[in-house]
């Protein structure tokens, strides 16, 4: 007796419109596994949006940059990326610094560099990076052909890096307001990182015969003179 072959199901291995659904799916599939994927092409096209010269994103490419992810120049997230990208002067990145830092993010367009936000800020809360990241700002925001900062830009940079942390920040910065200083130093610059961290609000562990620069022994007698006035 001859065997019935068994009618194939239409939606079976063979059937071409389920191969099909199929193909589209891995399709799609791969091609977002491509999207998610750093691509090196994609990061120097990104780049080249906002060169102006000589391969550069200078003042007028990095105000469009910051537009683009939606963040304010002055905004400290702007200081942590540049450290993380390792630029040598501010208000610019060279082609070199962006893929050097953006492979390091893998980050090759605005969205993906927006996710990294709070991986950005999150060296901010680390005590040696943040501290990296303050001694870095000494360099970046100086002029090169100068060995100090000049003091107005020494007193935007403290607040960024310590105006809401930093109890005595309010008064340190009034007393630079009034002080002789036209420039801090190096030396100055790491030494109120260490005076932020180590003294109390009440500056009542302050050792004067310490080996803290002049600069702050002469913040510590103002403020107590100030503290006497308002008693």
């Amino acid at each position: 007796m001859p065997v019935k072959k068994k009618r194939r199901s239409p939606f079976g291995e063979d059937n071409p419109i389920k191969r099909s659904k199929s193909s589209a799916r891995s399709n799609l599939s791969e091609s977002a596994k491509s999207d998610d994927a750093f691509s090196t092409k994609r990061c120097i096209a990104w780049f080249i949006e906002y060169t102006e010269k000589d391969d550069i994103v200078g003042p007028l490419g990095m105000e469009k940059f910051c537009e683009d992810i939606g963040v304010e120049p002055e905004n400290i997230i702007m200081l942590v990326l540049a450290w993380k990208l390792e630029a040598e002067n501010m208000g610019y990145f060279t082609r070199q610094e962006w893929l050097k830092g953006m492979t390091s993010l893998q980050a090759d367009n605005v969205t993906k560099l927006q996710n990294k936000f709070d991986y950005l800020r999150s060296f901010l809360n680390e005590s040696v990076c943040f501290k990296q990241i303050y001694r870095y700002a000494f360099d970046f925001a100086r002029e090169k052909d100068q060995r100090s900062l000049d003091i107005d830009t020494a007193k935007s940079m403290l607040a960024l890096l310590l105006g809401r942390t930093w109890s005595l920040f309010s008064s340190f910065h009034q007393f630079l307001e009034q002080s002789k200083y036209k420039v801090i130093n190096k030396d100055q610059w790491c030494n109120v990182l260490e005076f932020s961290r180590t003294i109390n609000m009440d500056l009542s562990n302050y050792d004067e015969d310490g080996a803290w620069p002049v600069l702050l022994d002469e913040f510590v007698d103002w403020q107590k003179q100030k503290e006497k006035q308002t008693q």
